[in-house]
């Protein structure tokens, strides 16, 4: 009998811990959504190619790591601080109501707070464990993306344009952290970066037109259902990448390994950014964003594997 009463008791006491602990794990899983963990792999990527292809020596992997972590930083405290802008609008789009601040996981109060943490401490991070030149650079991405092209993209469809400008930012953070300044050739890795965001956003915005435009977000042009303007935009900007990612075997600062490399994958994505031009299709938009998606890691993977073989 008194092993029953025992067993009860413990049935009773025991899910209270158990429930704090799934709070608390939920509640993390909401902050780490915040950061958007998903594009911060690519300006991590990004950034790594900047340092690696703008050091000179023998490596120096701490000051690396920092700089990583310092970009990331600010990355996180970007991201988390543009949902709580755009809290409004999330609640409005299929793809993003489930989001922490739509949904009422988190509140608007604790997401500001935890991306001031994360944008003052990666800036300070990276002006005390780096150079102030990447943590500048890295203050100023946060800045321009926070301050125009987010609530740009309320007013204009042109906001694509003005967010590619911060957006093209983390090969040159990577190189000012290795080098202390920039040189034409961190100025290339940034065109290569600029250009290719139109054929990767555009693409998404093609395929969540519907959910953007409830939230009253401009990211397509406005009075054309046909998507003709963002074609011509997406044809555009990926002629225009192609001999652009050339350009670092042409200034000399790539080999042919490198050219050789990069030539077919512009080809590619220039490929699926003519058939998505001319069809427009939800589908061959998918496809464009995962050439794309593809594309970017490539070519810079491309450019390490050069200079470690030259």
């Amino acid at each position: 009998m008194g092993s029953a009463v025992d067993n009860t008791v413990v049935a009773v006491v025991n899910p209270l811990p158990n429930a704090v602990v799934a709070g608390w794990r939920g509640k993390l899983a909401d902050y780490w959504t915040l950061t958007k963990p998903e594009v911060n792999s690519l300006v991590v990527a990004s950034t790594l190619a900047g340092f690696y292809l703008g050091w000179r020596g023998a490596m120096n992997y701490w000051l690396m790591f920092h700089t990583l972590a310092g970009t990331l930083l600010v990355a996180s405290g970007t991201a988390t601080l543009n949902q709580w802008m755009e809290r409004e609008q999330d609640a409005h789009m299929r793809r993003t109501a489930n989001r922490p601040l739509p949904a009422g996981r988190l509140s608007s109060a604790e997401a500001l707070w935890f991306g001031i943490f994360l944008s003052v401490g990666g800036g300070l991070y990276l002006g005390l464990g780096v150079n102030a030149l990447a943590s500048a650079l890295a203050l100023l991405t946060l800045a321009s993306y926070l301050l125009f092209y987010t609530p740009l993209k309320r007013k204009t469809p042109y906001c694509t344009l003005v967010g590619a400008f911060p957006g093209a930012m983390p090969p040159l953070i990577g190189w000012a952290a290795a080098r202390g300044n920039l040189s034409l050739e961190a100025w290339v890795l940034y065109a290569i970066l600029f250009f290719w965001q139109f054929p990767h956003f555009l693409s998404i915005a093609w395929m969540y037109r519907e959910d953007y435009a409830r939230a009253g977000l401009l990211m397509l042009p406005q009075n054309d259902p046909q998507g003709r303007r963002a074609a011509q935009q997406i044809l555009v900007t990926s002629l225009v990448l192609l001999p652009i990612s050339l350009l670092p075997t042409l200034l000399g600062q790539m080999g042919w390994v490198y050219f050789l490399g990069a030539l077919p994958l512009g080809l590619a994505l220039l490929y699926y950014g003519v058939l998505t031009a001319k069809i427009r299709s939800n589908v061959l938009a998918r496809r464009l964003l995962l050439a794309s998606v593809f594309y970017l890691p490539l070519i810079f993977g491309l450019m390490i594997v050069d200079k470690v073989l030259l």
